[in-house]
């Protein structure tokens, strides 16, 4: 496993950058356990790597475990053989040198600042900086990207990749989150505005007193739950009347929403952990979840079951999901009729206005413009 720089590294790029005063913050903090979702990513790279370095098919590594996960025939399918044919897209006549899993840094120029690239290549006079994201949640746009940015500038001063980069003219900055790929095109010149800006940021962390400010590059900040800049926001949020506010400022505050329910989150896990680990938390204790009851046996109780209740009422049987079905047909060879399936909205749902969804129009709405059409 590839490991983290205490100051600055390719995933903590942006909050370093809109946040100096979060590594010291960061450095307070216990360590943060691991999720199935991480460790499900972290075995999926692992995977597409030994497929690019040693060239192994992805089906020999079915059954590869890290941690709890395995990877599945599902994973292959459907993020693997995915992630592969989207990189045939960069490279469709498979002239593309590269290197995987390469760790990245600054050397003398920013000690202790590192991190590790997914893939870096070469086609012609293009250098090619690659990440790939196998996590569903959250889609992560590529224009602009710190994390890519900062494995562009950090493996131009790392010797084992400089090749990478010797005689190009253009870099492509390149994110492959199954089932979708994300270009964009950027400069030398690009990149170097960057390292400025990192090395000013850094610069700035190491300060007994660096800003803090809060922002989108909060999301995955695991200080949110000491940050005087997240727990101000909250205390002014309660202060204010809900009845009282205009429209313009329910807009500014939804813009923190996010934040803040992530903040509410972490608050919560960081309570959580230090109760696990016997740190009194005053005026909290952690208790056993509401049980859901299970049946002890299933056989014995399907026995006892069927002697008085009959089989048709005994078990629910009930049709696939579409997406089911898909995965089914598709390693059948054969696709879903597109026919047999509708898609139904559950309702609406708040969005930012950059969202690419359009927006719902009410029937109001749609009987007022009608009806002035009329007139």
């Amino acid at each position: 496993m590839a490991q983290h720089s205490n100051i600055v590294g390719g995933s903590t790029a942006k909050r370093v950058m809109g946040c100096p005063g979060s590594v010291a913050l960061c450095a307070k903090m216990p360590p943060r356990p691991s999720s199935v979702y991480a460790d499900l990513g972290t075995l999926l790279h692992t995977a597409i790597s030994q497929v690019l370095d040693q060239g192994v098919t992805p089906e020999s590594l079915l059954g590869m475990k890290y941690q709890d996960q395995v990877l599945t025939q599902d994973h292959i399918d459907n993020k693997l053989h995915v992630a592969l044919n989207l990189l045939s897209e960069i490279d469709p006549k498979l002239e593309m040198e590269y290197a995987v899993e390469t760790e990245v840094g600054f050397g003398d120029f920013l000690p202790d600042v590192f991190g590790s690239c997914d893939l870096l290549g070469r086609i012609g006079n293009r250098a090619i900086v690659l990440d790939w994201k196998f996590g569903d949640g959250v889609a992560v746009g590529v224009e602009e990207n710190e994390q890519l940015l900062f494995y562009a500038a950090a493996a131009m001063r790392t010797p084992s990749v400089a090749w990478v980069f010797d005689g190009a003219t253009e870099i492509e900055c390149v994110i492959v989150q199954p089932p979708s790929i994300k270009r964009w095109v950027t400069t030398f010149e690009r990149v170097k505005i960057f390292e400025n800006n990192l090395v000013a940021s850094v610069k700035e962390s190491q300060k007994k007193n660096a800003g803090l400010s809060a922002g989108d590059h909060c999301r995955w900040c695991a200080a949110k739950p000491i940050c005087p800049k997240m727990t101000g926001a909250v205390d002014r949020a309660l202060q204010d009347q809900l009845m009282s506010l205009d429209a313009d400022m329910i807009g500014g505050y939804l813009k923190n929403c996010d934040l803040l329910e992530q903040w509410i989150t972490d608050l919560r896990a960081l309570a959580h952990q230090m109760l696990e680990a016997d740190k009194p938390v005053p005026g909290w204790k952690l208790v056993n979840k509401r049980a859901t009851r299970q049946w002890a046996n299933e056989d014995q109780a399907t026995d006892v079951l069927a002697k008085v209740i009959p089989e048709a009422e005994l078990f629910v049987t009930k049709l696939i999901t579409p997406a089911v079905a898909e995965k089914v047909l598709k390693k059948l060879g054969t696709k879903l009729p597109n026919d047999l399936v509708v898609a139904v909205s559950s309702g609406s749902t708040l969005a930012r206005e950059e969202d690419p969804r359009p927006a719902v129009v009410q029937i109001g709405k749609q009987l007022t413009a009608a009806l002035s059409k009329i007139q």
